[in-house]
């Protein structure tokens, strides 16, 4: 039976990392894209997650929305500001101070290089929303857009580890991706890649991360084109280098900044997290369910609920990956076409063109969901990648075989 293929599992996931991230904010997708995709991305991160990317994204690739501080006032900092300077005398500890949106854009030009400025856009750290800049640089090169986001996580949580962790290659096609702890605890990433994975548009995507030990994220994209997305190559390369992107993310000023958000460990009892089943628990059960004619060639997961691996059956590379989702209260599921079976569990298959631009590339996919809610979405693809050339017609596994290794009960032995 055919069906509408389910959503990318990158974007759950990165929705996901937006979640903590900005435990107990609003959202706002013009915001969050000034940002950068990189907040709250690598979170699979496309790349990672999928920022300004990043990735988060973020780009958070095709994820909306800045976060929104509970109880700040609109008005840019200048309330925040007064606030905290005629505070309560009692006062455990000193408040962060403030920067109103002038006063971020002041010090984002100031780590950038000599250039003009114009697209000129900011949010201080008094508004509702999370701090970003963005702006379009002119060092006589060409119009370059670059942006910078900041965030705050919880120490050693997932969403930490996302926003730090380079991506496979066989997701999402780039050139370095470099990561490094450095002396004070921090970690750093380092990405160059590309805003489109299938390449249809040469539009370049340069990111840098940084996540301090208290979890302090500061995000800075670059592209080589004045906008992200929609406006013509007009660079050989984004503006800064590596170097100068390393640089310019772990300048101080920036933790000031992003000190100025809530501290996740502060902020009082939270929602308990909805359940998740680890990543490689899910390769590990993927590559067992697998047909014997399908060797495993490469494979990866993410860190909760996602993995993949690429089989060879001597007749091509064939990528497969799975998402596996305890449901969660008040998801919904196309349950009008799915084809129930004598458990309760239903069915959705689909055979449509690959969706990240691979040049013949089909997606064949099974989608079944249990009746105590856990969603098993497996995909294969008759190619190594999503973003290649097709390398053989078919996917290495028939849809019966997909279907097959959805509704096996070693997935219901994660939970």
């Amino acid at each position: 039976m055919s069906g509408t293929p389910p959503k990318d599992p990158f974007e759950e996931r990165l929705s996901g990392a937006l979640r903590e991230a900005g435990d107990g904010f609003d959202t706002d997708r013009a915001a969050l894209v000034a940002a950068g995709r990189s907040l709250g991305r690598r979170a699979a991160l496309r790349r990672r997650a999928g920022i300004l990317g990043g990735a988060a994204g973020i780009a958070l690739i095709g994820v909306g929305g800045a976060l929104v501080l509970p109880g700040a006032g609109p008005d840019d900092g200048a309330a925040h500001r007064a606030s905290a300077a005629a505070g309560p005398a009692t006062r455990p500890e000193r408040a962060p101070a403030a920067f109103t949106s002038g006063e971020l854009l002041r010090e984002f030009k100031a780590v950038l290089p000599r250039a003009r400025f114009s697209g000129e856009e900011a949010q201080g750290t008094g508004a509702r929303t999370l701090p970003y800049a963005r702006l379009v640089l002119d060092d006589g090169r060409g119009a370059a857009a670059v942006g910078i986001g900041f965030a705050r996580l919880e120490p050693g949580s997932a969403g930490v580890r996302e926003a730090t962790r380079c991506p496979d290659r066989a997701l999402t096609p780039h050139d370095s991706c470099v990561t490094e702890r450095l002396p004070d605890g921090s970690v750093l990433t380092v990405f160059q890649g590309y805003e489109y994975p299938d390449r249809r548009v040469d539009t370049k995507w340069w990111s840098a991360d940084l996540v301090t030990a208290r979890g302090l994220h500061i995000s800075l994209s670059e592209w080589n084109s004045p906008a992200e997305k929609g406006a013509p190559v007009s660079r050989p390369e984004p503006p800064l280098s590596a170097a100068q992107l390393r640089k310019a993310v772990t300048a101080g000023v920036w933790r000031r900044v992003a000190d100025t958000l809530p501290d996740p460990a502060k902020q009082g009892t939270r929602p308990p997290a909805p359940p998740s089943v680890p990543g490689e628990a899910v390769r590990a059960t993927l590559a067992r369910l697998l047909p014997r004619s399908a060797k495993v060639v490469a494979q990866g997961a993410q860190e909760t609920e996602f993995a993949h691996v690429v089989v060879y059956d001597g007749r091509g590379r064939s990528l497969v990956q799975v998402n596996v989702q305890p449901r969660t209260p008040g998801d919904r599921w196309e349950e009008g076409a799915a084809e129930p079976l004598p458990d309760g569990s239903l069915v959705l298959t689909s055979r449509a063109p690959g969706e990240k631009g691979g040049p013949g590339v089909v997606q064949w996919t099974a989608d079944t969901l249990r009746p105590g809610g856990l969603r098993v979405v497996v995909s294969a693809f008759n190619s190594g990648t999503q973003h290649g050339a097709a390398t053989r017609d078919t996917p290495a596994l028939t849809m019966a075989q997909l279907e097959a290794i959805t509704l096996s009960p070693e997935w219901d032995a994660l939970l």
